[in-house]
């Protein structure tokens, strides 16, 4: 039952997108032509640029470029001329750092902040009145104190991951069951023994979600602040094909962003389904 609806859902997914791709060669004018691609791209290809035609590339256009920059992802021709694979090399970089200060930051003070009601309660006005800050009103603060944009970067990027985690931490741990908990104290555990063998435990799936939160955020945060600083990186390669007026390769990144958001999220999804046993 389960095979044959994952069947049809991947079969329907094919035709929804196929219909798209139709519609969206119908819309662009049909036939051939690189009318979304830049010049460089357009020459590599062989491909004649009309005038007067659209400027929004075709499906094939796109189909071509995405070959062109999956041959060769990590061609180094420059600051303003890096292969995809380096962009997105370098944001992957900036955001799993941030994203793992994060951790180191977040879940120690989630378990400090669910545990004790007294810290719980002198912290929680600094986290409602930070949380709702976006990350990106950090960054002329950052860039003014580290007077470096890739610290800078990483900074926003730690920031943005560091809430969903805390919070989801300390509620995983102030609703961990009491009967479980008064187990403890009656075998006399340790404080301790009790946070690694039974709290965190019990609190783990709620701490990955957290992690699956943060992580999502910080993929999201990273690609405007990098239209921001400059330098290397996905946000600043979609900001300078724009410039360059490519569309195409903007449509480009767009994919590559949305394919990279995937695998984060499904790898933490991963991770949810391990930690989390059957009631």
């Amino acid at each position: 039952m389960v095979a044959s609806q994952n069947l049809r859902a991947g079969l329907l997914s094919v035709t929804i997108l196929l219909a798209f791709l139709a519609v969206w060669h119908i819309s662009t004018g049909g036939g051939e032509g690189a009318e979304g691609l830049d010049p460089a791209y357009a020459a590599l290809m062989g491909a004649q640029v009309t005038e007067g035609a659209s400027a929004m590339p075709r499906p094939l256009d796109l189909a071509e470029t995405i070959w062109g920059h999956l041959s060769d992802p990590f061609y180094d021709r420059g600051p303003n001329a890096k292969g995809i694979g380096i962009q997105l090399a370098y944001s992957l970089g900036r955001v799993l750092l941030g994203f793992g200060l994060a951790f180191i930051v977040a879940v120690p003070l989630g378990f400090l902040i669910g545990m004790s009601p007294l810290v719980s309660k002198a912290l929680n006005p600094f986290i409602q009145i930070m949380k709702p800050v976006s990350p990106l009103a950090w960054m002329p603060l950052a860039l003014y104190t580290i007077q470096d944009s890739s610290a800078s970067a990483i900074f926003v990027i730690f920031i943005c991951s560091i809430w969903p985690m805390l919070v989801n931490t300390a509620f995983g741990v102030a609703n961990v069951r009491t009967e479980w908990l008064n187990v403890a104290r009656t075998l006399e555990i340790s404080p301790l023994k009790r946070a690694f063998t039974i709290i965190l435990p019990a609190a783990a799936p709620t701490i990955v979600t957290g992690m699956r939160i943060s992580v999502g955020i910080a993929w999201l945060v990273i690609v405007a602040a990098e239209m921001l600083v400059g330098g290397t990186g996905i946000g600043y390669f979609v900001w300078n094909e724009w410039n360059n007026l490519s569309i195409v390769n903007v449509i480009v990144a767009i994919l590559a962003i949305g394919v990279i958001g995937m695998i984060l999220d499904q790898l933490l999804a991963g991770a949810a389904r391990l930690v989390t046993f059957p009631e």
